[in-house]
């Protein structure tokens, strides 16, 4: 199942957490400002206060809650649900307790005209329409899996798929580096390395032959001189 992102929710939720807050309140410490239902007294808790405003604040707080802190999509939406159910009583809750005995019920408001127009808009029919708005964008909001949810979703699965990796084990450090144990190789460039005087192949000795000098002396059976003019054959030109 996709789950779906915290923020999705978020807004809805804390806005739902703050009406419960304001409906459970304001029905116990609200008689302090005479903004109320008879009986005008300071947490007194009868019978019609329990039923038609501290249980539906108590829904409002419960599943802005679990919207705020569920990760998952189902257990969001029944969050959503119940804070709906909650504002629906809010707004059906009073003409249904005519149904039941009259020390169920709670009393008129306190004040003139317009305050009681405000302590019904405040306390329980206007409290309640605002708390199903709320409740019902969370759930729209989450009942539409959006692109980002379905990727999300692929790549949490494609995690817990992936084989782990298993980490390399540490060197003993009388263990050469194997980075270090080798020489790098020669960066090769366009000129030749020139190797040190110290270092360089000796240069080979060249054996010059001086020039044999002239001599007069006359080899037996050698070639001179003078036999190097034109052999010519008996009868030739002379």
């Amino acid at each position: 199942m996709l789950r779906v992102p915290r923020s999705r929710g978020a807004l809805s939720g804390v806005i739902l957490v703050l009406l419960g807050l304001w409906g459970g309140l304001a029905a116990l410490a609200g008689p302090y400002f005479h903004f109320a239902f008879t009986p005008d007294k300071a947490w007194s808790f009868t019978s019609g206060r329990v039923w038609l405003e501290i249980l539906p604040a108590c829904a409002l707080l419960i599943g802005g809650l679990i919207l705020l802190v569920s990760a998952n999509r189902a257990t969001a939406a029944f969050g959503a649900w119940i804070a709906a159910l909650g504002g629906a009583w809010y707004v059906v809750g009073g003409p249904l307790s005519v149904l039941w005995s009259a020390a169920d019920r709670l009393g008129p408001p306190v004040g003139g005209t317009t305050r009681q127009a405000a302590e019904q808009i405040a306390l329980l029919s206007g409290l309640g329409v605002v708390a199903v708005f709320f409740a019902a964008v969370a759930l729209g909001r989450l009942a539409v899996v959006g692109v980002k949810d379905a990727r999300l979703a692929e790549r949490e699965v494609y995690v817990e798929e992936a084989p782990t990796v298993e980490e390399p084990r540490p060197v003993p450090e009388d263990r050469p580096d194997p980075i270090h144990a080798t020489q790098p190789f020669p960066r090769r460039t366009g000129t030749v390395p020139v190797a040190p005087p110290e270092q360089a192949a000796p240069r080979p000795v060249e054996h010059t032959v001086p020039p044999a000098e002239p001599s007069d002396r006359r080899v037996a059976g050698g070639p001179t001189e003078d036999d190097t003019r034109t052999f010519r054959r008996p009868g030739e030109g002379i």
